[in-house]
């Protein structure tokens, strides 16, 4: 008789004991090799093996612990999603993975980790914390995640598709002329991109090979004289090949990075030769090799990789007297925008507040109508509560954030969703990352409170909305938390700043409003949102974390601006908006450092039936008004009927 299959944990162990050496930790990361946040279904090993879905979150398996690390956005959801056989440790709170790992694990112990999976950052920081104990972070030769993990799915093969100049502003050859200069400033021979958005942005590319984000698996590699495209060729037709030619970027094999990197800290010149020896394609012009032999002379290669995107496996195949360990030039550039995604931005907005104000209409309707609730704009219930619904007409978290999805889709260039679409009714708002199935999802309430948090990608840009609603008759305590909320928004929405202000100065904004209640949230208040690229953005970002610090917001950024609060098992709120980051035009210029504010580019209305209108001081309830009134002239030509009256009805001024 055939024994049973060892469950995922005890097949996991069995393969630590048996290598060489063995091991007492494993180390499972939520990152991809490029480092990314959001991963392929073929990456999600910390999932499979943990069972928890968030975004964020670092697993730990040892000979008879499995313990998980995440922060505060995902406490509860990892409450939920952790079995009996797994320890929640809660950043900020709990001590860091390398403390508990030094501390409790033997002295001398080994601990594996895939180098291909954990920054070079990561590595640095764990390696010094073992080392005081004599433990070893072993870089394992295959991942083990992988020996246990049956029908994991296979990678995507989506096509390279060409991202038009129309939307971009810049073509590939001018970003890496400036790129170039880079090298030159920091006296580097070479680059190597490792984050998937900044290749993407960096050669005027786009794909399919993470679900949400239009990136593709791939690498690239910049000198003074050449440009490599490392991807899997099938992904590539003749024309992206062509495209690509024209802008002096080379393809190569994506497995063959590892082996460029270590011939490029050889030597330059080799690199090159190597390279084009193994390539079917002519590389560069006449004349480039000479022009890369004056620019680098005999001197050995000093090679730029970003340490927090660029993975251990790679960083270990170049000398480290040969590295440049720095954030990537890449980071900030395509954080600032150029006027032609900025414009696109704002008019992508526009499609995307119409489809959300679409989306409500029919929301309210339904609402009223299947569950005799009371609306979005009344609290006076319409009809019996118990009505029978068919199945058919039930609605469900999943069923309603799919009727916005087919809203959004029938607005000009939309190519997908920015992320799966956070639909919360009740209880669940208070998961502030929730992401609801459709075999285990609320169905919608007509007394509770309802959080939507969506995004759409369009070709000429990203969106990232929040809106927090009741159909029924909010208490007193949702009405004030919610307003509170609102206030910080608001508070954020206005500030005028000097440049060399961070997110990390600016976060208190949004917050003070909760704190004088005593309530706050734990998560950032922005993030930087990529233009039809990822939702997530660096180098900037508004929070309370240390590392807002290090880059201050500048002119033509985008960032989010979303305060919440979450009451667990009763409810969540949360408002957000895309700002633009512009010139202030302030009537003075203290210090002559010139000066900052944002420009909101998010179009939907604020439900006034959630606001404490005793609450909100004159200046805020203007600010509301002259919001809703732009909204109505943004949005109204691009709406008709019932939806044009919903909106109207959403966006009359305030009581006095």
């Amino acid at each position: 008789m055939d024994s049973q299959p060892l469950e995922p944990l005890d097949a996991l162990r069995a393969l630590m004991d048996a290598h060489l050496p063995p091991l007492h930790a494993v180390v499972v990361p939520s990152e991809d090799a490029h480092q990314s946040e959001y991963v392929a279904d073929a990456d999600k090993r910390r999932e499979f093996i943990s069972g928890f879905n968030g975004s964020a979150g670092v697993a730990v398996i040892t000979r008879d612990k499995a313990l998980l690390w995440t922060d505060g956005r995902y406490f509860l959801q990892a409450t939920q999603q952790l079995s009996s056989s797994w320890k929640l440790m809660r950043i900020g709170e709990d001590p860091p993975l390398e403390s508990w790992l030094a501390d409790n694990l033997e002295k001398e112990a080994t601990v594996g980790v895939d180098p291909s999976c954990i920054s070079v950052d990561t590595a640095h920081r764990w390696e010094p914390a073992f080392a005081k104990h004599g433990q070893k972070l072993v870089q394992l030769q295959e991942n083990l995640i992988d020996k246990v993990w049956k029908n994991r799915p296979a990678q995507k093969v989506a096509p390279v598709v060409p991202h038009p100049l129309e939307f971009t502003g810049r073509s590939a050859k001018e970003k890496i002329s400036e790129l170039r200069g880079k090298l030159s400033q920091e006296k580097a021979s070479a680059i190597v991109v490792t984050a998937l958005d900044e290749v993407a942005w960096l050669y005027n590319v786009r794909g399919g090979d993470v679900l949400y984000n239009p990136v593709v698996h791939a690498y690239g590699i910049v000198t003074h004289a050449s440009a490599f495209f490392y991807v899997d060729k099938q992904k590539t037709s003749v024309e992206v090949q062509q495209y690509l030619l024209e802008n002096g970027i080379e393809i190569r094999e994506y497995d063959s990075i590892l082996e460029d990197v270590k011939a490029l800290a050889e030597q330059p010149i080799s690199f090159k030769k190597a390279v084009k020896n193994t390539s079917n394609n002519k590389i560069a012009a006449e004349g480039t090799e000479e022009k890369e032999a004056a620019t680098e002379g005999n001197r050995e290669a000093i090679i730029w990789v970003d340490p927090g995107s660029c993975s251990y496996m790679i960083y270990s195949h170049i000398p480290a007297d040969q590295v440049l360990l720095q954030q990537s030039p890449l980071a900030l550039a395509k954080a600032l925008k150029h006027p032609l995604e900025l414009e696109g931005m704002r008019k992508a907005h526009i499609r995307d507040g119409a489809a959300v104000v679409s989306y409500l209409a029919w929301l309210d309707a339904q609402m009223q109508d299947l569950y005799g609730a009371a609306g979005y704009f009344s609290e006076v219930k319409g009809g019996s509560l118990k009505r029978k619904r068919s199945e058919e007409d039930k609605l469900t978290e999943v069923t309603v954030s799919d009727k916005l999805a087919e809203f959004r889709s029938k607005q000009e260039h939309f190519r997908g969703l920015s992320f799966e679409t956070i639909s919360s009714v009740g209880a669940n708002g208070a998961i502030i990352h929730y992401s609801p199935k459709s075999d285990t999802c609320a169905e919608m309430q007509p007394d509770a409170m309802y959080l939507c948090d969506s995004g759409a990608q369009y070709l000429d840009g990203t969106t990232d909305i929040t809106r927090t609603m009741h159909f029924g008759k909010p208490t007193a305590h949702e009405k004030t938390c919610a307003t509170q909320v609102l206030k910080g928004h608001i508070a954020l929405d206005m500030a005028v700043f000097p440049n060399g202000t961070t997110g990390h100065a600016l976060d208190i904004l949004a917050r003070v409003p909760l704190w004088k209640e005593g309530l706050d949230y734990r998560h950032g208040t922005g993030h930087g949102v990529g233009c039809y690229l990822n939702v997530h953005e660096g180098p900037h970002l508004i929070s309370f974390r240390p590392q807002a610090r290090n880059v201050a917001l500048q002119a033509t950024m985008t960032v989010t601006d979303e305060p919440g609060y979450y009451e667990d098992g009763n409810f969540g709120v949360r408002i957000e908006n895309v700002l633009i980051v512009n010139e202030a035009g302030a009537k003075y210029n203290y210090g002559e450092k010139g000066y900052l504010a944002f420009e909101h580019i998010t179009w939907a209305p604020y439900q006034t039936k959630l606001m404490e209108l005793s609450l909100l001081s004159e200046t805020e309830k203007i600010w509301v008004d002259e919001y809703h009134v732009a909204c109505r002239e943004k949005l109204s030509p691009l709406l008709t009927g019932s939806d044009l009256e919903w909106l109207h009805k959403a966006t009359e001024p305030l009581p006095c």
